[in-house]
């Protein structure tokens, strides 16, 4: 038996958007289920995200720290942001958040991992990316507002990092996966082997 998700869209009898914001809505469909029985689902509607692990030489990972309102915590988390523009390439998307958060750039991108953040309530898709090869970008710093102007940037241990996730220290979804993920690669087949900068993405596709 392959362990691996499919895709799969069950009937939808009718479907609303109750509300509209300015980077998500709310979306509410009447599915049917497999006995026949028609039951109401409500989710949030995302665009789709981007994060990157950026990884210098001595095997730090570059980390900001923000202030997120929803839990009311300042998290540890890696870049990212969202896939402002439909069919967006993701990892133009990836270069442009290193960019912004970090004023980074790298020359060597791979995919590390594909995850959808809360599938039971969310249909957001976001696609982390390794970043290796990293310089100082070129050009004026990227003006910062609202909760980013408060943003701390550090480079923190990779091991250190996988300590915080075990320990219950750090919580941020696209770093925990994108840590373990980094963490299993170095120990597995290596870096090497992970899927190319401009794989596929069924989830969010794109124009290369």
């Amino acid at each position: 038996m392959t362990i691996k998700d499919t895709a799969e869209e069950w009937q939808v009898t009718a479907t609303q958007t109750p509300f509209v914001g300015n980077k998500t809505s709310v979306r509410t469909d009447d599915v049917v289920m497999p006995g026949g029985s028609v039951v109401r689902r409500d989710y949030q509607a995302h665009p789709g995200s981007v994060a990157v692990l950026a990884l210098d030489g001595e095997g730090n990972v570059l980390v900001i720290r923000q202030y997120r309102h929803p839990v009311r915590h300042k998290l540890w988390e890696i870049p990212a942001g969202l896939l402002d523009v439909p069919g967006e390439n993701p990892l133009h998307a990836a270069q442009r958040e290193l960019y912004e958060e970090a004023h980074v750039k790298a020359g060597d991108w791979r995919v590390l991992t594909d995850v959808y953040t809360s599938p039971g309530g969310c249909d957001e898709a976001v696609r982390v990316f390794l970043a290796r090869d990293l310089a100082e970008a070129e050009g004026e710093r990227f003006e910062v507002f609202e909760e980013e102007a408060d943003m701390e940037l550090t480079r923190v241990p990779l091991d250190e990092l996988v300590r915080g996730v075990l320990a219950g220290e750090l919580h941020n979804n696209c770093l925990v996966v994108g840590v373990l993920s980094l963490y299993a690669a170095l120990n597995g087949d290596g870096v090497d082997a992970l899927r190319p900068a401009e794989a596929p993405w069924p989830a969010r596709p794109f124009e290369a």
